[in-house]
């Protein structure tokens, strides 16, 4: 099963940024095609183009009309937008807006329809491409509401640490009032089973951080971890899910805390993300928890300001593409356990489980 090739979809994200060159640098390492076939929806004519760019002549797409097409021996890409498409590298365009939502709804159709087996998004501009298609924050809540799913969490991986937030892209005035009991346990249910499905890991350890300094410190500076907090967490263990918190986030991630355990819920974006891009600056992953389908990212935005100078680092873009593929066969596993169960009835001798990472 771990040499099964798979189908990974790729959406070419913002045409006026980094995408096509880390998507370039990712797929020139011919190693990824032992464990992936890689289709690219975007345009061989703004992928020449940045090639033009970066001066990369020893790379080549294969054109292909359908993911059905798809050789497994290149890397593809299918024709998604007009090719009078203009490209104005380092700059936001309506056009440019345009060009990544298409490409991102027909990978999105075909990951649907089972064409693809998991979708890699490219950096978008969460400004221009918004429309009257998509009236969306990011591709988190987009992709919730394709797939109709109630509840998601946006998951920051890497081998030091896995962090969700419970408030992703929330304005802080809005906090207090939107981290409530239920979005917390929620979120909680949403990490412990990824955890369990989708990275093998037998009995996850989450860590739960405070709303305030110093956690409230006891009603001190804050009721939310009495009144919210703790009682979500609470509920989280009388489900059998090993929860532990709320931590003070400045020493949860200061003392080296978090290396005890396999999940971090921090209660909004910057809480969980800035100590995640300082711990891990490359290689970090964004990926999409709770959806019945697989989607990762990598954890950096457009980089207007280094597009076509050949600066992009496309470590995160690359272990994005490792991950979907290692989620992929880590749901196999998982089913394939649950479907035959060892007559012991113990899960700790199935191969390729363990109860936490590095045991």
């Amino acid at each position: 099963m771990e040499n099964e090739r798979i189908k990974i979809g790729i959406s070419q994200g913002d045409i006026n940024g980094i995408s096509y060159e880390v998507i370039i640098k990712t797929l020139m390492d011919t190693r990824i095609l032992e464990s992936c076939t890689p289709v690219v929806y975007g345009s061989p004519k703004v992928a020449a183009y940045h090639r033009k760019a970066l001066d990369i002549d020893n790379f080549s797409f294969n054109s292909i009309k359908s993911a059905e097409e798809a050789n497994e021996k290149r890397p593809n890409i299918i024709n998604c937008i007009s090719d009078d498409v203009r490209v104005e590298l380092g700059k936001s365009t309506p056009m440019a807006g345009e060009a990544s939502f298409i490409a991102l709804e027909a990978a999105v159709r075909d990951l649907k329809e089972g064409k693809i087996q998991a979708l890699v998004t490219a950096p978008i501009n969460k400004q221009n491409i918004q429309s009257g298609k998509f009236n969306y924050s990011g591709h988190t809540e987009y992709l919730q509401s394709v797939f109709s799913v109630d509840d998601v969490l946006m998951l920051m991986v890497s081998d030091l640490l896995k962090v969700g937030v419970v408030a992703g892209h929330i304005p802080v005035s809005q906090l207090p009032a939107f981290i409530t009991k239920d979005r917390i346990l929620n979120k909680i249910r949403v990490m412990n089973r990824s955890l369990l499905e989708d990275f093998g890991i037998r009995k996850p350890r989450i860590a739960v951080l405070g709303l305030n300094p110093h956690a409230g410190d006891n009603g001190l500076l804050g009721n939310e971890e009495i009144d919210t907090i703790i009682p979500a967490l609470e509920a989280a263990r009388g489900e059998d899910i090993i929860t532990m918190g709320p931590y003070p986030a400045d020493g949860f991630f200061g003392s080296g805390n978090f290396s005890r355990f396999d999940g971090i819920l921090a209660m909004y974006h910057d809480q969980g993300l800035i100590p995640f891009k300082t711990l891990v600056p490359d290689e970090g992953v964004n990926y999409t928890a709770g959806l019945p389908v697989i989607r990762t990212s990598p954890a950096h935005g457009t980089a207007y300001e280094i597009t076509g100078k050949n600066e992009a680092n496309f470590s995160s873009f690359r272990q994005a593409l490792y991950l979907a593929i290692d989620i992929y066969h880590h749901r196999k596993m998982f089913e394939d356990v649950n479907q035959n169960p060892l007559p012991s009835g113990r899960p700790d001798e199935v191969q390729g489980t363990r109860e936490h990472p590095g045991e």
